[in-house]
């Protein structure tokens, strides 16, 4: 580490673990130095495809001393045993998400890594997304006023999750809000701040125990409240996602679970325009309706609304998911690197964001399964 060189080795590594590596290796001053405890097809490409050593003895390979940062890409259940492993090794963690399966093994990743000076991150890449930023401004300079309701629907494939596959074993995956509602949880929490589960359901697919899908309505604030849905039942060629925020005067709608473009219809002022025009820069505008004189006078909640015109913004046209997810990774990696070489460095993600948004998936399955029971 003396001449800003990071040694990365990666515990587990199916399809997405090979994908997230050829990203993490790009950042400068990060080389893949090894792999453990796997010998999956998709691990065994990998090892070939970066000419490393692939071994089974995950203690051995915690001992190298050319080993700074362990990227654990296994399923959840196998998080906190080797996690702690790594930290206890004294190595940094870049764990998949979830962070672990429970709040309590969360808590005592977080101590073990604080005790040591280590990293410890859960791969929650989404705030670095660019349009995560527009919206964040977007929320706080109040331009559409107040957030009034939000919704999140991912209709995903299962196409690759054959019956027997982890995903569907709670006892592996920890359920749908664990294992990928995460992710959706930290990037709201990102938005309006710390939210609390009111209500959550699961769904069973007929004549199976799958859980194929769960509901979970959040309140953020005082009166906002937030609908997530996660269903993985669709064919590959079928899968898309919805993510919609409803303000006073509009709202943003984005698309894919990686948000690649946004799509906003707004009544707004002269102000408010140029306001939205600066926070999406490049989207096409198209002007719905104009409003002149007394016709500008109109009233919402209770308030009267100066309005100017309604608008449509058409922002991140032809971005396609791949190469943008790529560029997270790259800059999730770019951060924690930063603070590994300096401690004064701000990360936009830290191992917080991996602890509330676990917080809230156990509260949000817990709820559900009480509510199951109790049918």
């Amino acid at each position: 580490m003396d001449d800003g060189r990071i040694g990365l080795g990666v515990v587990g590594c199916g399809g997405f673990g090979l994908f997230a590596l050829q990203q993490f290796t790009q950042v400068s001053g990060v080389v893949l130095i090894g792999m453990a405890g796997t010998h999956r097809p998709a691990s065994l490409a990998a090892a070939s495809r970066f000419g490393i050593e692939n071994t089974d003895d995950l203690g051995m390979f915690l001992s190298r001393d050319d080993l700074d940062v362990v990227y654990i890409a296994t399923p959840p259940f196998l998080h906190h045993a080797q996690a702690l492993a790594a930290l206890e090794a004294g190595k940094h963690v870049i764990v998949e998400k979830p962070l672990a399966m429970t709040l309590g093994q969360a808590d005592e990743l977080i101590a073990a890594a604080r005790e040591r000076d280590r990293l410890l991150v859960a791969n929650l890449m989404q705030r670095y997304n660019p349009l995560f930023g527009a919206v964040r401004r977007l929320v706080e300079n109040g331009v559409l006023g107040e957030f009034l309701h939000g919704s999140f629907e991912n209709y995903a494939s299962d196409e690759n999750l054959p019956p027997r596959h982890w995903f569907w074993d709670r006892t592996k995956s920890g359920g749908i809000f664990v294992e990928h509602g995460v992710h959706f949880f930290d990037l709201f929490a990102g938005w309006f701040g710390p939210g609390r589960v009111e209500a959550a359901h699961v769904g069973v697919r007929p004549a199976t125990a799958i859980e194929e899908h769960v509901h979970a309505t959040a309140r953020y604030g005082e009166t906002a409240l937030v609908n997530f849905y996660h269903g993985f039942h669709q064919t590959g060629r079928m899968d898309r996602q919805e993510l919609r925020l409803v303000f006073e005067r509009g709202d943003v709608t984005l698309y894919d679970w990686v948000p690649t473009r946004a799509r906003i219809h707004a009544l707004v002022d002269e102000r408010q325009t140029r306001d939205l025009c600066d926070l999406f820069p490049g989207a096409r505008l198209d002007v719905v309706a104009s409003y002149g004189d007394k016709a500008r006078r109109c009233w919402g909640r209770g308030r009267e609304i100066d309005a100017y015109q309604i608008v449509d913004l058409a922002f991140g046209d032809g971005q396609a998911k791949s190469p943008l997810y790529g560029r997270l990774l790259q800059s999730i990696m770019a951060d924690q690197a930063a603070w590994i070489r300096d401690r004064n460095h701000r990360r936009v993600v830290t191992e917080v964001n991996g602890r509330d948004s676990l917080a809230m998936a156990c509260e949000a399955d817990a709820l559900a399964h009480r509510a199951g029971a109790a049918r």
